[in-house]
């Protein structure tokens, strides 16, 4: 099995960015699965770009994204993508798209075709902070994981992707307000192993209630 994880560059004027400073620490095989680790910019479009041809270069079984959500306690496995752009602040390239849809003939939204609750449940059982999330937002995070599911409809229908957004790394909250939550790159990429696991052992979901609105 090959698994594709992406992570963002850094965005907003941060010089790091914790989703790919955990993506670049993973191992090179997760459980028997070959891992393919890239960098994808924060900019929408461009986001799919690089990932559309690391998916035609490596030919993955599965694609998992992974992207920041400062202010998040945990990690937050997302369920559901939406056909939105509504960017708070503009993108690494200036862009600050404003109730625009993602892709014209695209469905209203998509859900992951990874075992989002399954993936929570081996983190959590690894003592890590983790729940279902019901909202990816409407920026470039929820663009890359609408995008991916598009294709995955459109073009690799026995492909599987999802979304994983985590925290803050430390060394970010040091000029934010006191309480800011934060988790070490360790602890992140540590999490990520359990939902590659979660993924590699489990072809449908659990059939349990979990997660919130985010």
């Amino acid at each position: 099995m090959k698994i594709l994880v992406t992570g963002f560059d850094p965005f907003g004027g941060a010089t790091i960015n914790p989703a790919y400073e955990a993506v670049r620490h993973l191992p090179d095989q997760v459980y028997g699965a070959d891992i393919i680790k890239i960098e994808i910019p924060t900019v929408f479009g461009k986001d799919e770009a690089v990932m559309r041809a690391a998916v035609e270069e490596h030919k993955p079984d599965v694609v998992l994204c992974v992207g920041q959500a400062g202010g998040r306690s945990g990690i937050t496995v997302e369920k559901v993508a939406i056909n939105l752009m509504e960017a708070r602040i503009p993108d690494n390239e200036g862009n600050q798209p404003l109730d625009t849809p993602i892709k014209e003939d695209g469905e209203t939204a998509y859900f992951a075709t990874v075992p989002v609750k399954h993936m929570v449940q081996y983190m959590q059982n690894a003592k890590i902070p983790a729940r279902v999330s019901y909202t990816a937002g409407t920026y470039v995070c929820n663009d890359i994981m609408y995008r991916l599911l598009y294709m995955i409809e459109r073009e690799h229908p026995d492909m599987r992707g999802g979304f994983v957004h985590v925290p803050y790394l430390p060394e970010q909250t040091v000029s934010l307000p006191d309480g800011t939550p934060s988790m070490s790159s360790e602890m992140i990429a540590e999490a990520l192993v359990c939902g590659i696991r979660a993924i590699i052992e489990n072809q449908e979901d659990a059939g349990i209630v979990s997660g919130e609105i985010q």
